[in-house]
């Protein structure tokens, strides 16, 4: 931990990036609807009348710049405080600290960078100092706060979302670095627009990673009397293989997978492909991949075409054998069939409904017709005593109820007129009418 001031000093042996955070709102790129003129954190800011809050968003949007600007502005204390380095003890030190300041009519605003990597204990830490005034907080995280931050804590806390910046606004990052003294303007870099474009595009919304790579491109350049050239070659190695937001463990790996199966269940094949290769790209196991398209072949395909199941396991057992790079083809085989395939939920509602009548209805007794007699007594308690053998009927079906009486009544499946369900429903409807003779 540590406190923050307006004199931190920038040597130019630093990352480019942290040479040039921003130290003013003026200078602070994208967020507009945060940040334009008039907007509410803009006030609260510019006023300093802060209250805890929290800041989301993917990573190298400017969370910790804003903290950094508020340093700048508050007439409070402000201290910088770590969730990768610090624990109880630390929080206990710094909490001490800050109710001390505020007997003396001195506010604390404690920025807590990564939030989501304190656990339950840590965060509750934080919470009477934050009921009582103490501190105000400012938790910056890259997580959903709803499932990485103690509801009790959240909801002291206003949650402001930051976006990933347009490429627009990286352009314009970029540009500044090229021209100011912190950055490159005193070197004379000689680099087109379209290079500048192309880093902007690669970097996918993450300004430290497009001022990380212009700053590796910069330093391969090729350096003569006139300047630093960039050059293309130079360019395409640095920007060589595309850093996807993916994190195996966090939201964005449940967004990109809910994607999948959403396109798949709107019969989107494109689009669908185009999610599966971006979670593959991103480093996702394909087995994960192919048991969920398991999952779908049931939950929306269904009896519309069985067949889907069969090729979903078919596309499991081919990424088993071969893994990445090779099954991706085997995936997109799946994925182009499950999505093409007619659609029918009718499986998984017969399965929900069902599930809530087992949890919410009393446990009913197998009916005796459905029992097994195997020992003398069971015979006696007449186990099995009017059961109908359906391969004894030219029909191959019987009148026997086979539900518990309570639920005779029930219906869970009920088949839809897509593909091959069509005429599975068929069938369903004669098997009734036949029963109800």
């Amino acid at each position: 931990m540590e406190q923050m001031t307006l004199f931190d000093e920038r040597p130019q042996t630093a990352p480019l990036a942290s040479r040039l955070r921003p130290s003013v709102l003026e200078e602070f790129a994208g967020q507009e609807h945060l940040l334009g003129e008039g907007k509410m954190l803009r006030q609260l800011i510019e006023r300093d009348q802060i209250s805890s809050m929290i800041f989301w968003g993917p990573p190298g949007v400017g969370k910790t710049t804003l903290a950094s600007i508020i340093a700048g502005r508050t007439k409070a204390d402000f201290i910088n405080f770590s969730a990768v380095t610090s624990g109880i003890k630390e929080i206990r030190e710094v909490m001490g600290q800050a109710e001390n300041s505020r007997r003396m009519g001195i506010r604390t605003v404690l920025f807590v960078d990564e939030i989501h990597r304190f656990n339950k204990a840590q965060q509750d830490a934080f919470l009477p100092f934050v009921e009582k005034g103490s501190i105000i907080l400012i938790g910056a995280t890259t997580e959903n706060p709803s499932f990485e931050v103690n509801a009790a804590l959240l909801s002291r806390c206003r949650v402001f979302v930051l976006k990933a910046l347009e490429e627009a606004d990286i352009i314009k990052v970029l540009n500044h670095a090229l021209q100011s003294p912190e950055g490159f303007g005193t070197q004379n870099v000689r680099i087109s627009e379209r290079q500048v474009a192309a880093i902007a595009a690669f970097a996918n919304g993450d300004a430290r990673t497009a001022l990380n790579t212009l700053e590796m491109a910069v330093l391969n350049g090729e350096i003569s009397a006139e300047g630093i050239f960039v050059t293309n070659e130079g360019l395409e190695q640095c920007i060589s293989k595309k850093s996807l937001l993916y994190d195996k463990d966090g939201e964005e790996h449940y967004n990109l997978i809910s994607a999948l199966h959403k396109s798949m269940r709107n019969s989107d094949p494109d689009a669908a492909v185009y999610w599966m290769c971006r979670m593959l790209e991103g480093g996702e196991n394909p087995l994960y991949i192919a048991r969920r398209l398991i999952r779908f072949a049931s939950e929306d395909v269904g009896m519309a075409d069985s067949r889907a199941l069969q090729v979903a396991v078919a596309a499991y057992q081919a990424c088993h054998f071969l893994g990445m790079p090779e099954c991706d083809v085997h995936l997109t085989h799946a994925v182009i069939y499950l999505a093409m395939a007619p659609k029918s939920n009718a499986l998984y509602m017969a399965c929900e409904m069902c599930k809530q009548d087992v949890k919410n209805l009393r446990a009913e007794p197998v009916p005796l017709q459905l029992r097994n007699a195997p020992t003398k007594l069971m015979k006696d308690l007449e186990y099995g005593e009017g059961y109908e053998y359906a391969h004894d009927t030219e029909e191959k079906l019987t009148h026997m109820q086979c539900m518990p009486e309570s639920l005779s009544r029930r219906e869970y499946y009920h088949p839809t007129v897509q593909g091959e369900e069509k005429e599975v429903g068929s069938r369903l409807k004669a098997i009734k009418e036949w029963k109800n003779i």
